[in-house]
């Protein structure tokens, strides 16, 4: 290696390690945030069987990042043992967690810092060279995204909170209503799905393969508040034929009649938004529904729901040059004009935000705002092998589970990106999910 090419070499390694700092910085942030505004009760108690307590998702954090980022890569000895058992999100259910014998708040700061303090050290002389999950910084990236997915669990758990909250976040700024077209259509043919060389992509996103679709119509924008109105107004839950026999079933069952946390005075529905009751803006992506919810309005529309392919070729298949970008507008890492991300607001955008962020189709808000749910039960892809640990997505493989892509206005940058697959129950609501529907060429 010459001396140019050397000094090339560490530039980006600097660059790297720049990178994941921040990422761990701003991942921590977020965690202090979400744990510091509120007082020692409501960290300890548990606001949903369905949640865990928010002290519980505090210690979790550091112990993954001890487990993965002290003990494996840098071979240190365990701090808490004893603990681990407790922190183990597979061996306990949320349910049971307020049970176990947690460190208390304090304690769980305190161990929560001391890790962070003993993994910063770590990563100001890692080479990212070596193995698996050193190449790249893969581990630091994936700590830094475990954090980021479990602020969006405790941001969820805010939200299922009553009472006041202390979390703030400024408005959207206002925009004129979105008057583009409907839906646009997707050309047929081959693209290339998932990922090989993303860095800190993690196992069910790898590896790329080619799909094949045919051609099909998406629809520019998610489905918003007030379409979905429409769908309610024209008797959506009271008609039988619009819901998948399961669906039919959960309807009746737990006697739903709108999205979570809506109901309705007089002639105009409410919503309940982190603490503070409001009117339902019709602008806005509509939010907590299910995958039950989301398929029986896209049959009420003559439509359904895109398949995994169908919405990942429209989120990143350029027709101009036949490649799959990173994101809807290119490699180029998320900015706040390209999509609603961080929990830099509350809420989603309006329908047809972030023009900047469309896809080179003119497909919009693909990335944040809202999680949206697609046909497509959570497989591997063609060649996938589990790492760096089966339980992060083997083991939820199958017909149980409901494919969500996009991210929402709660998901960090560090992870959301066009390959990311999030999954859940189709009967989940408290995540922050929505939808947009399709139809194939021929309809």
């Amino acid at each position: 290696m010459t001396a140019q090419e050397s000094g090339t070499a560490a530039a980006g390694t600097e660059t790297l390690r720049e990178r994941l700092l921040a990422s761990l910085v701003t991942a921590r942030a977020r965690t202090t945030l979400l744990t510091s505004c509120v007082e020692e009760p409501d960290l300890t108690a548990q606001h949903s069987p369905l949640m865990s307590p928010l002290v519980w998702d505090l210690a979790h954090i550091g112990n993954q990042e001890e487990l993965w980022l002290l003990r494996n890569v840098g071979g240190r000895e365990p701090m808490r043992p004893e603990i681990d058992g407790l922190y183990d999100a597979f061996e306990h259910p949320r349910s049971e967690r307020p049970s176990l014998p947690l460190l208390p708040p304090e304690e769980a700061r305190r161990y929560a810092a001391e890790v962070r303090g003993r993994a910063l050290d770590l990563l100001e002389g890692a080479d990212f060279e070596g193995t698996r999950l050193t190449e790249a910084g893969f581990a630091f990236g994936m700590i830094a995204q475990h954090e980021q997915q479990h602020d969006e669990t405790m941001l969820i758990t805010h939200q299922l909170r009553t009472g006041p909250t202390a979390l703030t976040a400024p408005d959207h700024r206002p925009a004129p209503p979105y008057t583009g077209p409907a839906e646009v259509l997707v050309p047929g043919g081959p693209f290339t799905m998932g990922t090989s060389t993303e860095p800190w992509a993690l196992d069910n996103e790898r590896p790329a393969h080619v799909r094949e679709v045919a051609p099909y119509w998406i629809d520019t924008v998610p489905v918003s508040n007030a379409a979905y109105q429409a769908f309610i107004a024209d008797g959506g839950y009271d008609t039988e034929r619009w819901w998948t026999p399961e669906g039919w079933a959960h309807v009746r069952r737990n006697s739903l009649t709108a999205p979570l946390y809506w109901h309705r005075e007089g002639d105009q529905w409410l919503r309940r938004r982190f603490g503070v009751t409001e009117a339902v803006p019709p602008e806005e992506p509509v939010l907590h529904v299910c995958w039950y919810e989301a398929d029986a309005y896209a049959r009420w529309a003559g439509r359904r729901l895109p398949t995994e392919a169908e919405w990942e070729k429209a989120a990143r298949y350029d027709p101009a040059t036949g490649r799959s970008a990173r994101y809807p507008w290119g490699d180029a890492e998320p900015g706040p004009e390209h999509a609603n991300l961080g929990q830099r607001h509350l809420s989603p955008a309006p329908v047809g935000s972030y023009p900047a962020g469309g896809s080179p189709l003119g497909v919009r808000q693909l990335i944040g705002d809202v999680w949206e749910w697609t046909s497509s039960d959570l497989a591997p892809y063609p060649g996938f092998a589990a790492f760096p640990y089966r339980e992060y997505s083997e083991v939820f493989f199958g017909p149980e589970y409901k494919v969500l892509r996009g991210g929402s206005f709660a998901v960090d940058a560090v992870a959301c990106r066009g390959t990311f697959r999030n999954w859940d129950y189709p009967i989940r609501r408290q995540i922050f999910s929505g939808f947009r529907t399709a139809r194939s060429e021929s309809a």
